[in-house]
């Protein structure tokens, strides 16, 4: 018998769980609490529960909490976590120290069906979506996750392609009976499926970030298929309808590649189609990944590219690389992974 695993589920999930087990309405919450805010690994340390009401949760459930197969330590203090997926592929999350901010960087899909040109993820072609629990599993079974400040769903896979288990696990962690984080501290990013966009606009209030990487179309074409079904003016024009208030933020994800997207031409037009968002661009240098043509703009580019931008009247910062020397870039870990299998 496959046990179902009760780390993952929302309140009111385990509310409909316990009223099918016939316990009492108020062990929903206890259970929500030992599962998100207690140092647990089974069940039956479950102890403000009957002994009889654990028992029958034993009967058909799991706690569900997975360790990772391997970690990964960089010298500047980074460490990449590789968890094995439900589907027995690997996943990766990135723990990121920063002084007093200590992010993690969470994957949502195995692999990924958009393509990107310069992402290694994509290189492994889509192979399923995580749950909501896979999701948090991987911030709560770092050995740091009582330290986390931030997260970011930055990781493999696209959070927008996987919105309902997206949702569902920032409702656990946002959530009072969840980890109680606060959104303004978690960032989804995406590469702009405006459907799924608008409901997550609606249904969350985590910050946004898009990734973006050329302001024109036949370029962005070229490095994001997804531009020819959901182009960037529809996403930006979404954008400029919703109002995010003025703690929310948006931001737009530019990694510089050498000779394609790092000149004038790109800062003028940047400009103009950002022109009236309240916003910010992180400019990213690229980490070369096997078999691709893209080469990253030189140090001095960069720096030139952002405070251009800046005089503009756009913020715009560059992205410390970190974990250079773990395979931090999304995918290379997880993909050397599968290939020993």
């Amino acid at each position: 018998m496959n046990k179902d695993r009760l780390f993952g589920k929302t309140l009111k999930e385990m509310q409909a769980i316990v009223k099918k087990l016939e316990l009492p309405g108020f062990t929903a919450g206890q259970i929500t609490d030992w599962l998100y805010k207690k140092k647990i690994s089974h069940i039956d340390e479950m102890t403000n529960l009957s002994k009889s009401a654990r028992e029958i949760l034993n009967a058909s459930y799991v706690l569900g909490l997975e360790s990772s197969q391997k970690v990964q330590s960089s010298t500047d203090g980074t460490k990449k976590y590789l968890f094995n997926s439900s589907s027995e592929k690997f996943i990766e999350t990135a723990f990121i120290p920063d002084k007093d901010r200590h992010t993690v960087c969470v994957s949502t899909q195995v692999g990924c069906k958009m393509g990107c040109l310069f992402c290694m993820t994509g290189k492994q072609g889509f192979q399923g979506n995580l749950t909501a629990g896979e999701i948090v599993n991987q911030v709560r079974s770092i050995d740091e996750w009582e330290s986390v400040s931030n997260i970011v769903y930055m990781g493999m896979g696209e959070p927008l392609d996987n919105l309902d288990e997206v949702l569902k696990s920032l409702e656990i962690f946002t959530s009072d009976w969840g980890l109680a984080m606060s959104p303004r501290r978690i960032t989804v990013s995406t590469i702009g499926i405006t459907p799924s966009l608008v409901e997550f606009l609606e249904k969350s209030n985590a910050h946004l970030a898009v990734s973006l990487h050329s302001p024109f179309d036949h370029e962005r074409k070229m490095l994001m298929p997804i531009q020819q079904v959901y182009p960037i003016d529809e996403v930006l024009k979404e954008i400029r309808s919703w109002d995010f208030g003025r703690q929310r933020r948006v931001s737009f994800e530019y990694i510089m590649f050498k000779d394609l997207n790092d000149t004038q031409r790109h800062i003028d037009e940047l400009a103009k189609i950002l022109n009236g968002i309240r916003c910010r661009i992180n400019l990213i240098r690229f980490h070369p990944i096997p078999d691709t043509p893209l080469d990253s703009s030189s140090d001095e580019t960069i720096a030139s590219f952002k405070d251009q931008l800046n005089a503009k009247g756009i913020i715009t910062t560059i992205r410390a690389s970190r974990g250079e020397d773990i395979y931090a870039a999304c995918g290379l870990l997880s993909t050397k992974k599968q290939m020993e299998k």
